[in-house]
């Protein structure tokens, strides 16, 4: 594995730890600010993380799935042996995807890291496409929690 290739994003939103935590880990949540259609997520160290887009009734999109490995409901969510699943690419991990809160003052710190990138093609592809959505999705969360407190 490559050590050195990562995606790191700070953002700031004004929710509670918890709430960023739980928009990650609640089915309706994940459904409404992701467009997630279905999941599978076993809120526990050594639980199931699975997700799933663009569902038809003769496939699934995209998945995203790895095993927790670290969870607090207040501030921590880390999956391993992440892996994402697309028609049209390899499988491409085991990854690690990590996400931690902290509290400063009315907002909470985001951190979201998602390290493990190898070489090739598709992981090319796949480091360049996390590169551009993962700052992209928690604006999107941002918005979508920021919203909901008003």
């Amino acid at each position: 594995m490559d050590a050195m290739k990562k995606v790191e994003v700070i953002e700031n939103i004004k929710a509670s730890t918890d709430i960023i935590i739980s928009a990650f880990t609640d089915t309706k949540m994940l459904k409404d600010w992701w467009g997630v259609e279905r999941t599978l997520i076993e809120k526990k160290v050594g639980g199931l993380y699975t997700l799933a887009w663009n569902i038809s009734d003769k496939a699934i999109g995209f998945i995203s799935t790895g095993i927790i490995s670290n969870y607090n409901p207040k501030s921590t969510l880390v999956i391993d042996n992440f892996v994402y699943l697309n028609p049209d690419k390899s499988f491409l991990g085991p990854m690690t995807l990590t996400i931690k809160t902290k509290e400063k003052g009315n907002i909470s710190e985001i951190y979201l890291c998602q390290e493990g990138y190898q070489h090739g093609a598709d992981w090319d592809w796949y480091y360049e496409a996390v590169k551009q959505a993962w700052p992209t999705v928690l604006q999107t969360l941002k918005r979508y929690l920021e919203n909901a407190e008003e």
